[in-house]
């Protein structure tokens, strides 16, 4: 890989864009005036939250685990998104709720949902194997993939198929012997009291054969056999790239990213600080290459323009945009990519966006910031697209805001016009 030696405002853009939720002017200025290294540190690293921050933030904390409701857990982990002065954390935290999906749905525990959560932000920027393990002793993930229902005489293959398929190696890298001997070693991972009980008299404790491998494994051996699998590093290689680089990463960037994971033993920090770093994660073909999730599209406006957050109105505009936080499809998680954006979905963002614009519905706008940064063309452009789109594009653009009919229509008619753009539904 080769380093990025140039680093200014469009590429400051890139790279917050893809490491948080949305982009404030400030935050850019500050990382230009930083440099990538710097930057790239900080991001990457545990930064002091505000009084004011904590002190939300315990309250919400609190709210949720008085009510019992998801409803309110779900608001407190959107506040965070948004305010923590850690978001690279908070965005690594949804990627790996979606790379081991759990749902509120059958978990019926806001306690249980909230303790898998501190596990994923816990470890996100940290060790794979050790959140591996972690999350196999999870209290919702027992409950999620039938945890109590693995016993010695009649073994439940539900997780043993899940960390195959879904959480380290993927589909033709693992036979149905191995996932049947697979769920023979985790019997006996039980859930009593609400927490992980390795329930010894229904443990099968005889040989199992893994991988062309025969022995006495246990659960957590059997997970680091899972880990030791070339396919392994090839599978979170990309799970990393589609949630950071692009929807389609192509076979070099997958066995690049496969070798830095196995140089680095499967440490998230140093393969992200060394993917970034990159010049080619700058380049034309990764600018634009991500469609966004509904919760970048939505808390990537909220992030620099909204003055007040109506939260409960944003939570309901996610779930009916695809993305209900602590409510995932399936054990599959969001598929993502080409799946955000279907014809229902499309309108629905438009919806969002004109709400957004002329309302204040999910809260008002914070008007000196869209006058300062977003009646500008060129600005507007650099921080709600990443930088000028095509020609033509930019020419309309220019156009409409020289117009008398724009200007009659006051400071947001840009604003409106750019985040209703296709454009704007990719990052």
């Amino acid at each position: 890989m080769s380093q990025q030696t140039t680093f200014g405002p469009t590429e400051a853009v890139h790279l917050l864009r893809r490491l948080q939720f949305g982009v404030q002017p400030a935050e850019v200025e500050r990382a230009v005036q930083e440099g990538l290294d710097q930057t790239l540190d900080r991001l990457l690293s545990d930064q002091p939250e505000s009084d004011e921050f904590q002190q939300t933030e315990a309250a919400l904390r609190a709210t949720a685990l008085a009510t019992s409701n998801i409803q309110d857990l779900k608001i407190w982990w959107l506040v965070r998104m948004l305010t923590s002065a850690n978001p690279l954390r908070e965005k690594l935290a949804l990627v790996w709720h979606n790379h081991f999906a759990t749902s509120y749905a059958k978990v019926q525990s806001v306690p249980m949902m909230l303790v898998q959560n501190e596990l994923f932000r816990t470890h996100a920027r940290g060790s794979f194997p050790a959140l591996l393990h972690a999350v196999a002793r999870d209290p919702a993930m027992l409950v999620w993939l039938d945890g109590n229902a693995n016993r010695k005489r009649h073994p439940n293959e539900n997780f043993a198929r899940a960390v195959m398929e879904l959480f380290t190696l993927g589909i033709g890298n693992y036979t149905e012997h191995d996932i049947q001997e697979a769920a023979r070693a985790f019997t006996g991972w039980h859930l009593r009291d609400k927490a992980f009980w390795l329930n010894g008299t229904q443990h099968d404790a005889t040989h199992k054969t893994l991988f062309g491998q025969t022995g006495n494994y246990t659960g957590s051996e059997v997970l680091d056999l899972c880990l030791s699998q070339p396919a392994c590093a090839q599978f979170l290689a990309a799970r990393l790239l589609r949630s950071f680089v692009t929807d389609r990463p192509t076979d070099r960037q997958l066995a690049e990213t496969s070798r830095l994971l196995t140089q680095h033993n499967l440490h998230i920090a140093p393969v992200l600080h060394s993917l970034c770093r990159d010049e080619s994660f700058y380049a034309a073909p990764q600018r634009q290459a991500i469609i966004k999730s509904p919760v970048d599209f939505v808390l990537g406006l909220l992030r620099p323009l909204s003055r007040e957050v109506h939260w409960r109105a944003v939570s309901e505009v996610l779930a009916k945009l695809g993305q209900d936080v602590f409510e995932p499809p399936s054990v599959k998680g969001w598929e993502g990519g080409r799946h955000w954006i279907q014809s229902t979905s499309l309108i629905l963002r438009w919806n969002f966006v004109t709400e957004f614009c002329t309302g204040d519905r999910f809260g008002p706008l914070r008007e000196e910031a869209v006058r300062q940064h977003f009646t500008s063309v060129p600005d507007a452009e650099l921080l709600l697209l990443g930088g000028s789109p095509e020609p033509a594009v930019h020419a309309v653009l220019e156009q409409h805001q020289l117009s008398s009919k724009a200007a009659s229509r006051g400071t947001t008619s840009l604003l409106h016009l750019i985040c209703s753009l296709p454009e704007f539904q990719l990052m």
